[in-house]
């Protein structure tokens, strides 16, 4: 059936302009093509189809629009023209050409002429939503929605067509809680005709000639029919099979959640490891970490004299909080510089991230990532360094994957691990994030001083009693805004100005508003921003923005008492209860410009002054109307029974009575100048409307009435036919857009969650074709999301819109327009095998959606409904307003809008929390709608139908004034039949940890209870209860469709006190009108489980059907017959009916008893002779008696068997309980515990598929097995060997990287990689082999994980070949390199230059515990734990470990009598074993029990310096060995490498426990945890676990057989026991077992080199390959080592470190084992390095000379290899270098201790003078060599640096010209070398410091020699220190002005004055000696004339 209607052309058009046609039919429109730039005519030609699922009605409209198109505006209607299709129905084919009409209903002139044609079949399938057109509606209003909505399918403006008068669809539909009734199956069954149905009107009657429910043959048929390839995949099934079939949905099941979990506090540990710090800026610093969560802080030690610390310290933090308050909690990681004692030190740089973040990441962990640290004094600044660390957090029950920690060898990639989540970009930049704090309304009285009344009563002045400011928390950090004294509406406009790194790693940013007051300030509400809804970090993203919008705050109740007990709730923590107030804010973010210098660099909180915004910026203030009507109060908690009771609604602070303000401040918005700014809320309702309403007050609450008595718990209010009404008008920013589009995400979710939940469902029981349900869910996902994109985005042009809203509206758009692609594709690969997958994909869907749909800002506040009782607040509801709101378009409607909502009401606050909050304290049947004032005249149509409205007296005869009650004058009379089958693992709540169970049943306003069973946890009543005279209100065919809930709940019968409550559970009955058949398919009804809630925790489930029988007029007599009692020993209890009963079939129960295991005593007296009874369905069996569990606790019988009809659904089989009691003197019995198998399925005995592969017995399958060949498949991933290089690079740049460095090395280098020798390999080396491969294996499987799902969707898309091929051919290049990798087998080992690795035999390390790889080893021995005492709740934090007292060992079989015979015909069968053929005998044996434990990791600190010194405990049976001697100093990383040996006798003695104790030198020793082992089940395993296989055989060396039996006597064992033809043994290494063959090598060497012929190897080739075997075979246990986590039970549920162990055990009664291997810790091997200082060079010079002022530096040489303190030394220094060059020949000694298999040098030293004694260290060998300028009067200045690696440094440059400063900073590839494989190193290596700018520059390059010998070597070939005998080198050859001036004053005349002045001293000489004769001459001149003149 279709119609299908081809517009031909539109003419007479005016103007010129773009043209777009849009046809409406139905509610679903098209739109046409968009005809560019026509004038008069515009030839669409375009053809539009409806697929129809009801035939048509004459009365139905098609509705065609022509617009101008406009690409930026809105489209302009042109003109539109309807069609009523009377004509089309009759003549099926119509041509029209007509006028148009435009929106004021005027004839135009533009025409339109078109074609219809309608194909009508003759079957009509039920009616599909007709298009309500709505009906009068004034002009005015037509406009307006026009405005608002824009032109979108489905609202469109109303039209008349001039003459007729406006029309109504006749045909009715109603949709009902989100359930589609099954009548209109047709409607459901493509999604895509779900779209746009337009809201129907409510006074029709229903039409008569709908079948009642659909058929999937109907579906397939009717699918067929509409054609257009859709196939029956998309029928949605929950609303079609509802009935039919059983799988399970919101029809029968639901959703209520009771109580929020939220705020309670929970037990956290945060656990952090500092390994080491790089790149730290600062020039010879010594830092300190600092770690810090929350407010606790802890530091690492101090690392002198180095940038670069290695500190590998773990701290842990325990915190008992809620999590919100948790993850809110900032971790800081921060350096500082020289702290110490006295002084704090100063800064260098720190990180900072919330706990959230940590845990949102995967595993809850970062693991070995770089923080990168800034300084916040200084954001210009660069990095300050890198901090490498583990944090964790772990909840409780969390349990972390640790990654192994083993030695830690790969050079360290910074920037690839850098401690931060996905797609943070590594490079983050500082950013201003401004919050901006505009206004607050609302608020409520905080009159916490006494002195305003005392000033009212004196004064009279009357003050707004609170005092408000704004506090913002955001990533450590807070600011405050002004306090505004006194207002109720305060104003700042304020910003508080944050500043930190983008993107922050802080989730939330807290905004509260506090109340300032002298004694304390006190919070009135709190709003949390999420950073992550108001940004996208997406490449078309945007940064994170708000506002201005209004945020709503909730908390405790307005009432103000001093002492609030919910004060917490305004902290933000728990649910609110009730509206505080709300505050105007806006967020925005700036990227700084650190470059910038006029930028203020610190990070300190400003607070500034914001621009003001105006009040209209968040929307226009529209008044709302919110209507609500009571239909139902009942199970009211018969505490609040005896006053009167009465319903309060609030919005806002709108309709709260009793406290708070009545009155908002501003009703209205004040529009023109005129109009009188009333304060009441009597006022005119909305301009249309002034004259029709009259006067409207709000009534928010119900009149009060008095309860009566439902039964002994609960009361109900008798409202009857007369239903109180509420009405509340509001006034709100119209901001319904947001709230809109959330609608629509919401709906989208909430059917896809229907839909998940139902396939769900169809997996676990197993019903048919859940992958086409899957499809179906698919395609309503892909069609509600282009849904979405056609309705989000229709008001454009709003003012009032913000960034965020526009921004969140393009990526909510981009996301669910890529959702939809994905869905269509992913819907197409969804096949029987891969449902599971895609499963997981869609809940990623979902969980995106609802993300998606939380509206960061809000609008309208959520609804409260509180019951009060005397005044008294009571309990409360809260219902969010986008739920309730109403639109004319279906999807953007609430989805509690008009619709009959089951509200339960809950205690606030920490009163709802535990089992106060488990009682009901009120269940309502509440109807809500909430609208725009002018959208009034819907408000009642989701409303039961048969009412009268009963108005106040002003409004009488007004049609839109809400009524006050509803009198209904239609009921209907019903019959409910509750059919209580069974329950099962149910609360245990008496302390025999059994219950006395019956269930109470409530409908309406009854309740009836079934009988109570005794001492049962899985009680099967049996038993049909009969509701009669219910009278229910309102139309049959609605309560058909949506009957009321019925609330089960299950109670403990006490002979004592009130019964105790065990949980609840919520059904919805099937109802049969009068008129229907009670015939299949749909009755009688199906039993089906119900999921039982106590508190949020499940508690069970019941089985049980319900159904609800309308009685018709002849009354009873319709009714299907009740049969009569039936049994009658149960007295007048009617039992379930046959065709509801299940179907029951002889089953026999076969029980192994095996043994009693740990009972604990009963009643303070031990269990002596004990006794097991299974009991199932009334049948069982009793164990023999064990006479004395002390001597023996295993049972003498071993099978017992029982027979009982069960029913044939495996899903419906009946627990089975265990029971354990002890017989006493006197016949009295005591019960010891007990144990319910809820699901027989998985001992329910299925025979052997006899066509599998493996039991094909004929030919011989081969198995080679090539000890040469490392490669080995096991599973899916490779397994690779130590031969292997095991790096498989799966980027290709980084293996050409690789092979590069290979060719560079050459073949010089080979021979450094030499075969180590076998005398140097010990059980270390294996070990340390074998953790390199499990790391390789587990990076292997993460990237072939991912291989794996791109092959499965390559393969999953027939279509998509292309693509695949070429991912295969990568993939198999890939394979291919691995291969070649892993494999240089014997023959191309010479030319193999990759072979990195020697050839080490391996063993298996597990990184978890051996049981959980090998299935617990409950192969044929399960393990059941006794249970006794009462279930704890959750906050008591008892757990089910305390409960145990004990375990019962046995095992079930289960299967249908008779058996088929192929089974008891087997050979060797013996029938007293039944089906437990070849079980070991019980009885004692004495076991040696060998237990090697090799290290433990990340144990918990003990002591208060954060370390703990670990010691091993064991204890089996009475053995309790406490190695407390040699515990192991300050570590919380110990290496035990121990092994204890212990005699134990099965079965009293197999629970061993390892514990790892705290040594303390006073006081008792701390257990730091333990782990406890079932040695038992793992001796009798047939995975046989008593001692693990090794990988290869040899009989000495390192890798020496363990086991005392040889493989060969193993197979053949294992034979003989599995009835196995073989083992033979033939000729070359070759063994058959059964039809497989195994061939191996068939020699042997023995430690003399001999080689001696054996079948040793083929036999554990055989054994390794064991699980091949047909029919036995299993996976063997290999040798391994497990790590098993640590647990203390003071701390439950949380890990507190891992221990690495095996075990061993060997029967006493076999040949005795060897001595145990010697695992002790490799001792570390002592060496001395010897390093000589030649020379340096081109040193900078630092000091300027004092008499010549030249440069010039005092150089000497510092050099240490463990530490500055313990270690360093120093060269002479060379004076007065000139030239940057220094002379020294000096030699330094460093003897150290080194752990070749860490890279680590071991120290012991006592850690401060008060330690008891030494603690290890160990440190990477690093070699630090420093140049120094020496100072005699001030301190020494460092000039320049260079730290060695001595396993991988730099080769050092042939001469100093060639040494360049690239060589250290690794820019330049320069060969590695290491000190340990060269012996002998010589060359020039750069030394580095780093200058004002923090960049590396070069400031010296020194000459050294080093040289490595170990201590042996080092002894017989002595040297001296420095230049000292023995071996002395020769003096330097210094230049003579190397010396000190002021010791040598003589020397440095010579040196500084003579060289430089000796011409000008000379001259200077000369010049005087020629002054002085001048001088002489003249002095002695007049004498001498005298004399001459004299002549004297």
């Amino acid at each position: 059936m279709a119609l299908i209607v081809h517009l031909k052309t539109v003419s007479e058009l005016r103007g010129k302009g773009d043209r777009i046609a849009k046809v409406t039919f139905r509610g679903q429109s098209f739109y046409s093509r968009v005809l560019e730039n026509c004038e008069g005519v515009a030839d669409f030609d375009e053809t539009f189809r409806w697929p129809v699922a009801s035939s048509i009605d004459r009365n139905e409209v098609l509705e065609i629009q022509i617009f101008n198109y406009s690409k930026v505006f809105s489209n302009k209607l042109i003109g539109t023209f309807c069609m009523v299709l009377q004509k089309v129905v009759e003549e099926n084919r119509v041509e029209v050409t007509d006028t148009l009409m435009d929106d004021s209903n005027a004839i135009i002139k533009t025409s339109l002429s078109m074609e219809v044609r309608y194909q009508a079949t003759d079957g009509t399938v039920g009616p599909w939503d007709d298009g309500d057109f709505l009906g009068d509606e004034s002009l005015q209003e037509e406009k307006d929605s026009q405005e608002t909505d824009g032109l979108l399918p489905g609202s469109r403006p109303s039209t008349r067509i001039s003459g007729e008068k406006s029309f109504r669809s006749k045909g009715r539909e109603k949709t009902k809680g989100g359930r589609d009734g099954e009548h209109k199956a047709g409607r459901s069954v493509f999604s895509a005709m779900k779209l746009g149905k337009t809201r129907s009107h409510k006074e029709e009657p229903q039409r008569q000639d709908e079948p009642a429910v659909l058929e999937m043959e109907d579906l397939d048929h009717l699918a067929i029919q509409l054609g257009d390839g859709l196939d029956p995949d998309s029928v949605s099934l929950a609303s079609v099979t509802a009935l039919t079939s059983n799988v399970s949905n919101k029809r029968s099941k639901p959703d209520i959640k009771m109580e929020p979990s939220a705020g309670r506090p929970m037990d956290y540990q945060v656990s952090i490891t500092v390994i080491e710090a790089r790149q730290l800026v600062g020039l010879n610093m010594d830092p300190v970490v600092c770690v810090e969560v929350g407010d606790d802080k802890k530091y690492t030690s101090m690392k002198e004299s180095t940038n670069c610390p290695y500190y590998n310290e773990y701290f842990v933090f325990d915190f008992h909080v809620s999590p919100d308050v948790m993850f809110d909690k900032i971790i800081k990681i921060s350096v500082i510089h020289s702290k110490n004692l006295l002084r704090s030190g100063t800064l260098v740089g720190s990180f900072k991230m919330d706990v959230g973040t940590v845990y949102s990441q995967p595993e809850h962990q970062f693991h070995h990532k770089w923080a990168i640290l800034s300084d916040p004094d200084d954001i210009s600044a660069g990095l300050k360094g890198y901090v490498k660390c583990d944090v964790a957090v772990v909840g409780k029950g969390d349990n972390i994957k640790t990654p192994h920690k083993a030695n830690e060898t790969d050079e360290d990639d910074i920037e690839g691990n850098l401690l931060l989540p996905e797609g943070v970009p590594p490079e983050r930049q500082w950013a201003r994030f401004y919050v901006k704090i505009y206004r607050a309304e609302g608020l409520p009285r905080m009159n916490t001083s006494l002195m305003a009344n005392v000033k009212k009563a004196f004064i009279g002045e009357n003050k707004d009693l609170v005092d408000p400011y704004v506090q913002v928390f955001f990533a450590g950090q807070k600011g405050k805004t002004s306090v505004q004294k006194s207002s109720y509406e305060p104003l700042w406009n304020e910003q508080v100005v944050f500043t930190d790194l983008f993107p922050p790693l802080c989730k939330r940013m807290k905004v509260q508003i506090r109340d300032s007051d002298k004694v304390n300030d006190v919070a009135i509400g709190t709003h949390f921003i999420d950073l992550r809804k108001i940004s996208n970090d997406g490449d078309k993203g945007f940064l994170p923005t708000l506002g201005p919008a209004w945020v709503n705050m909730y908390g405790s109740t307005r009432n103000y008492t001093l002492l609030d007990e919910h004060q917490d709730l305004n902290e933000g923590l728990g649910e609110g209860v009730s509206f505080r107030a709300r505050l105007m804010l806006g967020l925005a973010v700036e990227i700084l410009d650190t470059s910038n210098p006029e930028l203020t660099s610190s990070t300190e909180v400003q607070v500034e002054q914001a621009t003001p915004v105006s009040e209209s910026c968040t929307g226009r203030m529209e008044e709302f109307f919110l209507f609500g009507a009571f239909l139902e109060a009942s199970m009211i908690d018969r505490k609040n029974g005896d006053k009167p009771i009465t319903f309060e609604v609030t919005i806002g602070n709108y309709g709260n009575e009793v406290d708070g303000m009545s009155r908002p401040l501003r009703p209205r918005p004040r529009k023109e100048p005129g109009d009188e700014e009333e304060v009441d809320l009597i006022q005119n309702s909305s301009d249309d409307e002034g004259d029709e309403a009259g006067d409207l007050a709000s009534v928010s609450s119900t009149p009060p009435m008095r309860p009566q008595i439902t039964d002994r718990n609960y009361f109900h209010l008798p409202y009857l036919e007369r239903k109180p009404c509420i009405y509340i008008k509001s006034w709100w920013p119209d901001q319904r857009r947001r709230l809109y589009n959330a609608n629509i995400m919401d709906h989208i979710a909430d059917k896809l969650e229907e839909g998940l939940n139902d396939v769900q469902e169809m997996i676990k029981t197993e019903k048919s074709y859940p992958e086409r349900r899957l499809r179906g869910v698919l395609e309503e996902l892909s069609c509600g999301c282009h849904r979405f994109l056609s309705l989000s985005d229709k008001d454009q042009g709003r003012s009032s819109r913000t960034r965020l809203d526009r921004e969140r509206l393009k990526s909510c758009m981009r996301e669910l327009e890529s959702m939809g692609q994905q869905a269509k594709s992913l819907r197409a690969q969804v096949k029987r095998h891969t449902v599971r997958d895609k499963l997981r994909s869609c809940q990623n869907f979902l969980q995106k959606l609802r993300f998606l749909a939380d509206e960061p800002q809000h609008s309208i506040p959520d609804v409260f409904i509180w019951m009060m009782s005397n005044n008294k607040r009571i309990a409360y509801a809260r219902v969010p307003s986008k739920d309730l709101l109403f639109s004319i378009v279906e999807e953007e409607l609430g989805k509690d809008c008009a619709k009959v909502k089951t509200l339960f009401l809950k205690l606030p606050g920490k009163r709802g929390f535990g089992s106060a909050g488990w009682t009901v304290q009120a269940k309502l049947e509440l109807y809500l709608w909430l609208g725009l004032s002018k959208q009034r005249k819907d408000f009642l149509c989701g409303l039961p139908c048969g009412f009268e409205e009963v108005k106040a007296a002003q409004g009488l005869g007004l049609h839109s004034f809400p009524p006050i009650s509803l009198v209904y004058t239609k009921k209907q009379a019903f019959q409910l039949r509750a059919h209580m089958y069974q329950a099962r693992s149910l609360f245990a709540a008496d302390s025999s940890g059994l219950s006395d169970p019956f269930a109470r049943v409530f409908f309406i306003n009854q309740s009836q209870c079934t009988e109570v069973l005794n001492e049962t946890l899985c009680p099967t009543w049996d038993q049909m209860l009969v509701f009669d005279n219910l009278e229910l209100y309102g139309e049959a065919h609605e309560l058909r469709d949506d009957p009321p809930i019925i609330v089960i709940e299950i109670y403990d019968q006490d002979s004592m006190g009130k019964a105790d409550f065990m949980g609840r559970t919520f059904a919805k009955p099937l109802v049969k009108m009068a008129d229907e058949a009670y015939c299949p398919p749909r009755f009688p009804p199906q039993l089906e489980y119900y999921q039982i809630y106590r508190g949020s925790a499940t508690a069970g489930d019941l089985l049980a059907a319900f159904e609800l029988l309308q009685i018709g007029p002849s009354g009873k007599a319709d009714l299907p017959p009740i049969n009569g009692p039936v049994d009658m020993d149960r007295g007048p209890i009617m039992p379930v009916p046959v065709g509801i009963r299940p179907v029951l079939s002889k089953y026999r129960v076969e029980v192994l008893f095996w043994g009693l295991r740990d009972l604990k005593r009963v009643n303070l007296a031990q269990v002596d002779r004990p006794r097991v009874d299974i009991e199932c369905a009334g049948k069982g069996v009793q164990s023999s008696l064990i006479h004395n569990y002390k001597k023996n606790p295993n049972f003498n019988t071993l099978v017992k068997w029982f027979e009982v009809d069960l029913p044939e659904n495996e899903l419906l089989h009946p627990p089975l309980n265990i029971r354990v009691v002890d017989c006493r003197a006197f016949g009295r019995y005591t019960l010891v515990g007990s144990h319910a198998v809820s699901s027989l399925r998985r001992f329910i005995y299925r025979p052997p598929d006899r066509s599998a592969p493996n039991w094909n017995t004929t030919g011989e399958v081969v198995v080679s097995m090539e000890p040469e060949e490392p490669v080995k498949k096991l599973e899916t991933m490779v397994k690779l060997d130590a031969t292997s290089d095991a790096v498989v690079k799966v980027d290709v740049a980084e293996d050409e990287k690789e092979r590069k460095k290979k060719k560079k090395k050459g073949p010089s280098e080979e021979p450094e990689e030499e075969e180590p020798d076998e005398s140097m390999l010990d059980w270390w080396s294996k070990y340390f082999a074998s953790i390199d491969t499990m790391k390789e294996q587990l990076r292997q499987h993460e990237t072939s994980g991912t291989d794996l799902e791109e092959k499965e969707e390559m393969e999953s898309a027939e279509g998509l070949k292309g693509p695949m091929k070429s991912k295969e051919k990568s993939r198999a290049a890939k394979e291919e390199k691995k291969k070649k990798n892993q494999s240089p087998g014997p023959g191309q080992g010479s030319e193999a230059p990759e072979k990195k690795k020697a050839k080490i035999d391996e063993l298996k390390v597990y990184p978890k515990e051996l049981e959980s790889e090998f299935d617990s080893f409950e192969d044929w021995l399960h393990t059941f734990n006794l249970l006794r005492g009462k279930t704890g709740d959750d906050e008591d934090g008892s757990t089910e470990e305390e409960r145990i007292v004990g375990r019962f060992k046995g095992s079930l079989c289960v299967y249908k009598v008779p058996l088929p015979e192929d089974v008891s015909r087997e050979a060797g069968y013996d029938p007293t074993y039944g089906m437990f053929q070849g079980i070991p005998s019980n009885d004692p044996i004495n076991v040696l029990v060998r237990i090697y434990v090799v290290r433990a990791t990340d144990l918990h600190p003990a002591d208060i310096n954060g370390k703990a010194d670990p010691y091993i405990a064991i204890k089996l049976g009475k053995t309790d060995i406490r190695d407390k001697e040699n515990y192991i100093s300050k570590q919380l990383n110990p290496v035990f490498g121990k092994s204890f040996d212990i005699e134990a006798s099965f079965p009293m003695e197999s629970m061993l426990t390892v514990a790892v104790y705290d040594w303390d030198l006073v006081g008792t020793d701390d257990l730091i945890g333990e782990t406890k082992i079932d040695l038992e089940n793992r001796f009798y395993s047939k995975h046989r676990a008593t001692c693990g296989i090794a990988q290869t055989y040899s009989i000495h060396g390192y890798n020496i057989w363990r086991d005392p039996m040889k493989p060969s006597q193993i197979l053949t064992r294992l034979c003989k026991e599995g009835k196995v033809d073989g083992p033979h043994f033939g000729p070359h290494g070759r063994v058959r077992v059964a039809n497989r063959v195994f061939t191996g090598p068939s020699e042997i060497e023995d430690e003399n080199g001999q080689r001696k012929p054996t079948d040793e190897h083929v036999a554990l080739s055989a054994l390794r390959h064991w699980e091949d075997i047909p029919r036995v075979g299993c996976r063997l246990v290999p040798e391994h080592v497990e790590t098993r986590p640590l647990l203390n039970p003071d701390k439950p549920g949380i890990e507190q470190g891992r221990l690495e162990l095996w075990v061993d055990m060997f029967p006493m009664d076999m040949p005795a084992p060897g001595t145990p291997l010697d695992i002790s810790p490799r001792k570390p091997k002592k060496y001395e390095l010897r390093v000589i200082v030649w020379n340096t060079d081109e040193v900078v010079l630092e000091d300027d000379d004092f008499f010549t002022g030249e440069k010039s530096s005092d150089i000497f040489v510092r050099g240490w290899l463990k530490g500055q303190q313990e270690d360093k030394q120093d060269t002479d220094v060379h004076y007065h270098s000139l030239t940057g060059e220094g002379n020294f020949n000096w030699r330094y000694l460093f003897p150290f201790d080194y752990l070749a298999a860490e890279e680590k040098i071991v120290m012991s030293k006592k850690e401060s003078m008060f330690s008891w004694d030494e603690t290890e260290y160990k440190i990477p060998a690093r070699l630090t060599l420093q140049i120094w300028d020496a100072d005699h009067f001030s301190a020494d200045d460092f000039l320049g640096a260079i730290e060695l690696d001595l396993n991988r440094f730099p080769r050092g440059a042939k001469t100093a010209k060639q040494c360049t400063m690239e060589m250290a900073t690794g820019e330049v590839d320069v060969p590695l070398v290491s000190i340990f494989k060269q012996k002998r190193v010589k060359g020039w290596w750069p030394l580095l410091a780093r200058n004002e700018n923090d960049e590396f520059e070069l400031t010296g390059k020194v000459e050294a020699e080093l040289h490595l010998l170990t201590a042996e070597e080092a002894e017989k070939n002595p040297v001296g220190l420095a230049r000292n005998e023995p071996d002395p080198l020769e003096k330097p050859n210094r230049p003579d002005t190397a010396f000190v001036w002021f010791l040598n004053p003589l020397k440095s005349i010579k040196y500084l004055i003579c060289t430089r002045y000796k011409w000008l001293i000379i001259k200077i000489v000369l010049a005087l000696l020629g002054l002085l004769m001048l001088a002489l001459f003249l002095y002695s001149l007049p004498g001498y004339m005298v004399k001459k003149l004299l002549g004297a």
